[in-house]
């Protein structure tokens, strides 16, 4: 065949200029086109096959109790009903729990939280499943329902038990420092509010199989949970993944109940299912981030140095475990942010309430820890009357030191990254003239912060720090690239494009990324804890360099020369050790030949995370390979009769490493820190005292918009290597920026505190709304006065 694409600019043109779009490259997100013009195929977009039914699920009406009839018969008889499940109809497994038991896909005798899905019914159309589901008659007896981490505590009803981590005696330390504190604050959960819902696809197949499109972050955990549910081997389902329109953590573990609803149904009916969840059921029938209650006890000394720290979480989790145990973890591996507690007790305690369970979302626990830590370092910079950023200053780590759980400091250059931003956004200046400000305005009070961030990246289950990838070239020089990692809207296909354009120094538009699919490469982790990049970027280098390896070998035999005389440049295949005379070939024209010449063109790499390890039996190891540093600096502006506050500014400087793609960093940088301000300003989750969610669609739930970006909002990446082999070196970047927004919450204590002329930390749990801001300013009133 001699024909040469249209789509493909000639080799010649290509060889006279640095190959495009590699690594490191300023780069559209692959999809960038498709998402501003509405070709991007989600989902529900796609064209649905002849015979499509529709699923819906019927909910409970109370939090808690058990179920004493449910009588079906008006749904089986509604207009358009094909079918209606129950638990019982389940063939095989009926527990989807990802790590430990407790998640029926369906209640089981007993109603855990108020709109647990208890049947589902299949339908000609969405709108008659939906009106479906509403003719049931349920009678239940009620029981009472744990609705707090309050209430949770005092009956000991946790999800899974307490763990702890020690350094030192905290104790001791405490009883003998000059200076003794205590304090609590309560972060409240967040909705994730993705742009696109729960939503599955399942089509029947061969054999009695399932083809699953799934808006999942976890396809490899979709297709076992499926699998088991229909008690079929695991390789009779496929799931597929071509984007989701955000995912936040979202669709880790819970796009996997709607999966294997669709699932059965199609099986039953063999007929194609979707089964998709409108906003108001996707807010009520999903996990969110967790709420934390934390308490904590310091010693510190006169200067406000840490000697001692006593500090107890309790997360949020609702009636199950789901990822509860690790995300309570995280956030007692972050309650130190960046700062050396020295001797520490931390205990964190997972309560069950009779809430839906929540689940992962980005940060996945960690900024209920860290904004904690920053919590207690303004407290005792108002205790000592000393600058907040002074008192960070005199806490952060420095290397040779230990965590609280015994992983090493190492490479720990935060503090030159805090002292470049302080200078950058003037801070002392600011902070001058912001004192100023507030000496002589009654009503309007100005506060500033800059806060740092130090999270750790990894999962914290070892074995899931590991990624496939599969790449194939074709003679035309074109190159398919297929791996574990779903693509969300984050850039993760585009960043890993890049990857392999640059391992053979070829332009970007040889290199099409396709779905993600469990038939392609099998067994993957879920697109989560910030590793898609390092995980997938690395597997994929690994396929490149043994088909690199493999195309090299074949040069040497074929033109009697050294490895060293054989080299990939823009776009071409160079041989020979002199320049004048090297033979420049085509990608396209060497590889045709290495095809001609029988050489495998096509491989799998793999990756697994070096070094980590975590003892959870005596609480200690090293659970993260490296840590991504950052620091915000934030201004805000309050009305002491309102409450009402605005963001006047905010400055960001974040380490990467050595980026993979600094657009596409600097934008998940911006989208980070507004979700983070989100979380801690506007967006409030709320329950009724009969446990039903009131916050339950865009018309209660206030999530950040155009308007609430700061009118001057700076961000830059600080340039400097991984220190650890990671994909040249680059740093994740998904799930540390997030953290940037509690700036901005430390701004508004910061201006509440200036009521008092510094001298009183404000009580202000989170979110801190126009309410409570309010309500801390008067505080701040009242106590200055006494």
């Amino acid at each position: 065949m001699s024909h040469v694409s249209s789509k493909v600019t000639p080799w010649e043109a290509r060889r006279q200029r640095p190959a495009k779009g590699k690594s490191g490259s300023k780069l559209a997100h692959e999809s960038a086109e498709k998402h501003v013009l509405g070709t991007a195929t989600y989902i529900d977009d796609m064209p649905e096959q002849a015979g499509t039914l529709f699923a819906a699920v019927g909910k409970s009406t109370i939090a808690h109790g058990k179920i004493l009839s449910l009588d079906l018969t008006a749904v089986c008889n509604a207009p358009g009903v094909v079918d209606v499940i129950t638990l019982d109809d389940i063939p095989g497994e009926k527990d989807i729990g990802p790590v430990f038991k407790g998640d029926p896909i369906f209640a089981d005798g007993v109603v855990e939280f108020h709109g647990q899905a208890l049947f589902a019914v299949l339908a000609e159309s969405f709108e008659q499943a939906k009106r479906a589901v509403l003719l049931a008659q349920v009678s239940y007896e009620e029981h009472p329902a744990l609705l707090t981490i309050k209430e949770a505590l005092q009956q000991n009803a946790f999800v899974r038990p307490a763990h702890s981590m020690q350094k030192g005696d905290a104790a001791s330390a405490i009883t003998a420092a000059p200076i003794q504190m205590s304090g609590e604050l309560y972060v409240k959960g967040q909705e994730h509010f993705y742009l696109e819902g729960q939503i599955s696809y399942a089509l029947p197949a061969e054999d009695g199989g399932i083809k699953l499109y799934c808006s999942s972050q976890h396809p490899t955990e979709v297709q076992k949970l499926v699998s088991e549910v229909l008690d079929l081997p695991i390789n009779h389902v496929q799931v597929e993944v071509r984007r989701m329109g955000g995912g936040f953590g979202g669709k880790e573990t819970q796009a996997a109940q709607w999966g294997c609803i669709a699932s059965v149904f199609a099986r039953r009916q063999n007929r194609p299912v979707k089964m998709r969840l409108d906003r108001q059921d996707d807010m009520v029938l999903t996990g969110k981030r967790h709420d934390f209650y934390n308490r904590y006890q310091l010693g510190i000394d006169e200067n406000g140095k840490i000697l001692g720290a006593d500090i107890e979480l309790a997360g949020f989790c609702g009636y199950s475990p789901d990822l509860s145990d690790a995300i309570v973890d995280r956030a007692m591996f972050h309650v130190d942010n960046a700062y050396d507690l020295n001797n520490a007790r931390v205990i964190g305690h997972r309560c069950k309430t009779n809430t839906v369970s929540n689940t992962a979302y980005r940060g996945f626990g960690g900024p209920q820890g860290m904004i904690f830590a920053e919590a207690m370092l303004d407290d005792i910079a108002r205790k000592v009357g000393k600058d907040p950023l002074d008192v960070r200053k005199a806490n952060f780590y420095r290397d040779g030191g230990s965590t609280h759980y015994g992983q090493p400091v190492e490479d720990f250059f935060l503090p030159e990254l805090v002292e470049q931003l302080e200078q950058d956004c003037d801070y002392r200046a600011r902070r001058a003239a912001i004192t100023e400000f507030n000496r002589t305005n009654r009503w309007k009070k100005r506060g500033l912060a800059l806060t740092p961030v130090r999270f750790g990246i990894s999962f914290t289950i070892q074995f899931l720090n590991q990624a496939g990838a599969l790449v194939h070239i074709y003679t035309d020089g074109s190159i398919h690239l297929n791996h574990g990692g779903t693509e969300m809207g984050q850039g993760l296909f585009t960043k890993v494009a890049q990857v392999v354009a640059h391992e053979f120094d070829l332009d970007i538009d040889m290199i099409q990324a396709s779905a993600t699919a469990t038939d392609k490469v099998p067994n993957t982790s879920p697109t989560a804890a910030s590793s898609g990049s390092d995980l997938n970027g690395k597997a994929a280098q690994n396929a490149c360099q043994i088909l690199k390896s493999r195309l090299v070998q074949f040069a040497q035999q074929h033109y009697q020369v050294n490895a060293g005389d054989v080299r990939f440049i823009n776009n071409h295949v160079v041989i020979g050790a002199d320049e004048n005379s090297a033979q420049w070939i085509s990608f396209a024209d060497f590889v045709t030949l290495a095809y001609q010449n029988r050489v495998s063109l096509s491989t799998t790499g793999y990756y697994a995370t070096p070094k980590i390890h975590y003892n959870r039996d005596t609480a200690s190891g090293r659970p993260f390979f490296y840590f991504a540093f950052g620091a915000c600096c934030a201004e805000v502006e309050i009305d002491t009769l309102t409450g009402e506050y605005k963001v006047l500014r905010a400055d960001i400087l974040h380490d990467v490493g050595r980026s993979l793609n600094p657009a596409i960093d600097i934008g998940q940088i911006e989208g980070g820190f507004i979700q983070g301000m989100g979380w801690l300003t506007t967006e409030e989750l709320l329950w009724d005292d009969k446990g039903r969610l009131q916050s339950n669609s865009a018309a209660t739930y206030k999530i950040p918009t155009s308007v609430d970006i700061p009118a001057h909002f700076n961000v830059q990446l600080f340039d400097r290597a991984n220190a650890e082999d990671t994909i040249y070196n680059s740093k994740a970047v998904g799930e540390p920026p997030f953290m940037h927004g509690i700036a901005v919450w430390c701004a508004l204590r910061d201006a509440v505190a200036s009521v008092a002329d510094y001298t009183i930390s404000p009580p202000l749990d989170t979110p801190a709304t126009p309410e409570r801001v309010l309500n801390a300013v008067m505080f701040c009133q009242q106590e200055s006065k006494a």
